[in-house]
C-alpha cells in the first residue's frame, strides 16, 4: 500500500485520518505544523501528502510550492475549511493533485488517495513520449507518413514555386489552411503577405468591400478608404476559405479579377492590379455546385488549375499516433501543461475514435483532456469523459431540435463557461473568431442568454 503524510494542526483530524487510512492498509505519518511536515517530507518518500492549507506556522500554499519544487513524485491533496475561489485556483495552479473542503468526508478522501496511488502506479509503468523535436516546435508543419499525405507533400513541392491558383477540397477540420500556409512558406515569395479571407464569416452585403476594398463615402459608414483582402495580399498569397459560400454576384467579380488581374475598389474607378496567388478551399465537391448552377463554371476552372484533395482523418489512420504526440508536445508548450505519458490503451482509443471534425477535433479533444489532467499521465478516464457524447451534450431531447438549435445551445454553453471570452470560445469550438462572431449574430445570442 502507500506511504501517506498528513499535515494538519487539528489533533482530531490527524487522529481520525490516521486511524481510517491505517485501517485501509496504508503507512501513515503525521505532523501538526508546516515545519514538521517539511522535515518529514525531506527525509522520506511519500506517495501522498494530505495537508491543511492554513497552518499555525507556515502557509500550506508555500509548503505546496516547496514540495513541488523538490520534484518528488508525491501527490499532494489540499484540505481547507475556507471555500474561496482564489485559494482553490492558486493551489491547483501550483500543482495540487486535489482540493477537498472541510468538514472532511472520508469517502472523498479515500477516493482521492486511491486515484493518486493509481496514477503513480500508471506513471511508473508508462514510458515517456519522445521529447519535443524540431518538427514539433514548427507551427506550420504537416504531420503524416500515410500514402495519401506523402502524395500531398509531393504536390506541394510541385506547386509551391509557381503562382498558379490552387483549389483545396476536403472535409472541415482536415487542415486545408495549414496546407495553404505550407505552400506559401515554401514559395519564392514566402516573405510576402499570407492573407486569409473566410467567405462564410462575412455578411453578404460586405463581401465585395472586404474582398476588393472600398473608397471613402462608397456607402453609409465608409468613413475612410479601406484596402480589401486582395490589396492586402500584395504579391503574396490570398487564401479564400469556404469559397463555395460566395454569392454568384461576387463570384462574377472574382472571376473578372482572375481573368484580367485588375480590379477597382467599391465606389471607386481607379484600376488596381495584383499578382497575388489565389488558394481556395471548400469542404464540399465544388463540381457538384457547378452542376447545380450554384457556382460559376468559369470560376471553378480558374481556381482548379492545380487541385489537392485533402483526406479525412479516417482515411489516414496511420497518421493518428503521430498527430497525438505532436499535439501533446504543442499543447504542453502553449498551455503550460506537463503531460508526457499516455496510459496504456489511450492511443488505441484515439485511433479507433471516429473524428467527424477530423484533425481539428482531435487537437481540441487532446487540449481539453490535458487542461483537465491532474498529473503527467493522460488517463483512459480523462479521454472517456470527453468522448462520451452524453457528457458533451446532456440529454435534452435532441430528436426534437434542429441542428442549428443544437449548435446555438452549444455556443451559448461555451460562451457562458468562458465568461464571453470570444477568442478562447472560438478555439474550444474549433472555429475561427470571425466565424464565431458571425454565428453569434446569426443566432442572435446575447450575454443575457448565458447568465
Amino acid at each position: 500500500m502507500a506511504k501517506i503524510l498528513i499535515i494538519d494542526d487539528e489533533p482530531s483530524i490527524l487522529e481520525s485520518l490516521n486511524m481510517f487510512l491505517t485501517e485501509k492498509g496504508h503507512t501513515v505519518f503525521t505532523a501538526e505544523t508546516g515545519a514538521m511536515g517539511l522535515k518529514l517530507f525531506s527525509k522520506r518518500s511519500f506517495h501522498v501528502v494530505i495537508m491543511d492549507i492554513r497552518l499555525p506556522d507556515l502557509s500550506g500554499l508555500d509548503i505546496l510550492q516547496t514540495m513541488i519544487e523538490k520534484k518528488k513524485s508525491s501527490k499532494i491533496i489540499m484540505i481547507t475549511a475556507f471555500q474561496d475561489m482564489e485559494t482553490t485556483i492558486v493551489a491547483i495552479k501550483r500543482g495540487a493533485f486535489d482540493y477537498i473542503h472541510k468538514p472532511l468526508d472520508v469517502v472523498k478522501i479515500e477516493k482521492a488517495v486511491n486515484r493518486a496511488i493509481n496514477i503513480l502506479k500508471i506513471d511508473r509503468e508508462t514510458p515517456a513520449l519522445e521529447p519535443v523535436n524540431e518538427i514539433s516546435t514548427n507551427p506550420w508543419v504537416i504531420i503524416g507518413k500515410s500514402e495519401k499525405m506523402r502524395k500531398i507533400f509531393k504536390m506541394i513541392g510541385l506547386v509551391c514555386n509557381s503562382r498558379v491558383n490552387v483549389l483545396l477540397q476536403g472535409e472541415t477540420g482536415t487542415g486545408k489552411e495549414l496546407i495553404a500556409r505550407v505552400i506559401h512558406l515554401n514559395s519564392s515569395f514566402k516573405d510576402e503577405p499570407f492573407v486569409v479571407f473566410d467567405s462564410s464569416a462575412v455578411v453578404a452585403t460586405l463581401l465585395e468591400s472586404e474582398l476588393f476594398g472600398h473608397e471613402k463615402g462608397a456607402f453609409t459608414g465608409a468613413d475612410t478608404t479601406t484596402m480589401g483582402k486582395i490589396e492586402q495580399a500584395g504579391n503574396g498569397t490570398l487564401f479564400l476559405d469556404e469559397i463555395a459560400q460566395l454569392p454568384l454576384a461576387i463570384q462574377g467579380s472574382l472571376l473578372g479579377f482572375l481573368q484580367r488581374r485588375e480590379y477597382t475598389r467599391v465606389g471607386g474607378n481607379r484600376i488596381l492590379k495584383s499578382r497575388c496567388r489565389i488558394i481556395a478551399a471548400c469542404n464540399c465537391n465544388l463540381a457538384d455546385k457547378v452542376n447545380k448552377r450554384l457556382f460559376k463554371e468559369d470560376l471553378y476552372y480558374r481556381l482548379k488549375v492545380f487541385m489537392i484533395e485533402v483526406p479525412p482523418l479516417k482515411e489516414r489512420l496511420l497518421d493518428t499516433p503521430l498527430l497525438v504526440e505532436h499535439f501533446l508536445n504543442k499543447i504542453n508548450r502553449e498551455l503550460g501543461t506537463r503531460v508526457t505519458k499516455l496510459q496504456d490503451g489511450v492511443m488505441e482509443m484515439l485511433v479507433n475514435q471516429t473524428w467527424k471534425g477530423n484533425v481539428r477535433e482531435l487537437e481540441n479533444t487532446i487540449a481539453q483532456a490535458l487542461v483537465g489532467c491532474s498529473g503527467n499521465v493522460l488517463l483512459k478516464d480523462d479521454i472517456n469523459k470527453l468522448l462520451n457524447a452524453k457528457n458533451r451534450f446532456p440529454h435534452m431531447g435532441l430528436e426534437s431540435y434542429s441542428l442549428a438549435h443544437v449548435e446555438k445551445i452549444y455556443i451559448i454553453k461555451t460562451l457562458s463557461q468562458l465568461q464571453w471570452n470570444k477568442t478562447k470560445s472560438a478555439e474550444l469550438l474549433g472555429i475561427s473568431l470571425p466565424t464565431l462572431r458571425s454565428k453569434i449574430k446569426k443566432y442572435k445570442i446575447h450575454k443575457s442568454d448565458t447568465q
